[in-house]
């Protein structure tokens, strides 16, 4: 197996069915305690030279040009009529920006923004995946256990703040965020340090999290994953993702199809967080009585449920609504990654 098709292998969702005790009490320290994940397999995109901010603010959802060294946004890849490619997590630094990607989409990404970088354009773009690692610190004692380390904790900073530290005598850039809507914070460094940077969390009580667990973690907070919830098939509004999108910086690509939709109130589906009574397949139609109002996008199981994410038409049903799915009962809820509504004027 060429790393290609292990790499391909490891982002396969799965559905969570055979969680080990080590999962379960990992999940619940990502919770209430600390955990950490590997997050290397996930793409880091990096942009340099003068046009670099001007760039990304062209092609992308949030609004860059007003982001100074130190901060960064979440923010959406989109087609032309909005169609959603990847949520993507953005720092700025001095001399670059790099840009967090979904691992699936990693090389489209490259594909993709190379092909917009037209002449003239002071744009350097790179894939520095293979030359960084990324772990993920999740968890209400995220902070504690920075303390324990010697490392400031950026807890009165906001989402995706990033500055570099000194963790086990390795420089990394800590950010703000988890991109699960967990507390917690965001690690990148040179891939050789991985492993020392790695021991060193797991010596200071840190729970390491499987993919599986990831998996189960990423379905009940509700975080969008392409291939099932970010497709063609859905826009940039319908999968609530608000928080990665600006309606005052001007002209990008999608631009004149997402301001459409928030004038005119043009949603026609939302995504949902769904209490399953019994396991079913990803894909299967969403019913209310004899009507198909949406679709079922993932679903994961845990010892004490069986949880879901899925699209459902806007004027059909809503939070608390009770649907068919094959042959489960479904309970549609909120989940605390996505944002419904926008709060920007």
């Amino acid at each position: 197996m060429n790393s290609n098709t292990m790499t391909e292998a490891r982002q396969a969702p799965q559905t969570s069915t055979s969680l080990t005790a080590d999962d379960v009490a990992a999940i619940a320290a990502a919770r209430d305690r600390v955990a950490i994940y590997d997050t290397s397999h996930w793409g880091r995109l990096q942009l340099t030279d003068r046009d670099r901010l001007t760039f990304l603010h062209n092609q992308t959802t949030n609004d860059f040009k007003a982001l100074q060294p130190g901060q960064g946004c979440q923010t959406i890849f989109v087609t032309s009529t909005a169609r959603t490619i990847d949520l993507a997590t953005a720092y700025v630094l001095e001399d670059a920006i790099i840009v967090q990607v979904s691992p699936n989409r990693r090389e489209y990404l490259m594909k993709w923004l190379d092909r917009y970088i037209f002449f003239g354009d002071r744009v350097q773009l790179a894939d520095i995946t293979d030359s960084t690692a990324c772990i993920t610190i999740l968890g209400s004692e995220s902070d504690s256990l920075l303390n324990q380390l010697q490392v400031p904790p950026l807890a009165e900073q906001v989402e995706a703040y990033h500055q570099l530290v000194e963790l086990a005598g390795v420089p990394v850039r800590i950010a703000v965020g988890t991109n699960l809507g967990l507390p917690g914070y965001t690690l990148i460094l040179p891939v050789e340090q991985r492993d020392t940077v790695w021991q060193t969390l797991l010596n200071a009580s840190a729970l390491p999290l499987s993919d599986r667990a990831w998996e189960v973690l990423r379905v009940q907070q509700g975080r969008p994953l392409p291939d099932q919830e970010l497709t063609e098939d859905f826009n940039a509004v319908e999968a609530c993702l608000w928080q990665a999108i600006s309606l005052n910086k001007g002209c990008y690509i999608g631009q004149e199809t997402i301001a459409r939709l928030d004038t005119y109130k043009g949603v026609k589906q939302q995504i949902w967080g769904i209490r399953l009574s019994q396991l079913v397949e990803p894909e299967t139609p969403i019913q209310l009585g004899e009507e198909k109002v949406g679709k079922l996008t993932s679903v994961t199981t845990t010892p004490t449920e069986v949880f879901g994410l899925g699209y459902v038409r806007t004027k059909a049903a809503g939070a608390g609504a009770i649907v068919q799915i094959g042959e489960a009962e479904g309970t549609l809820v909120e989940v605390p990654f996505l944002q419904r509504d926008r709060t920007n004027p």
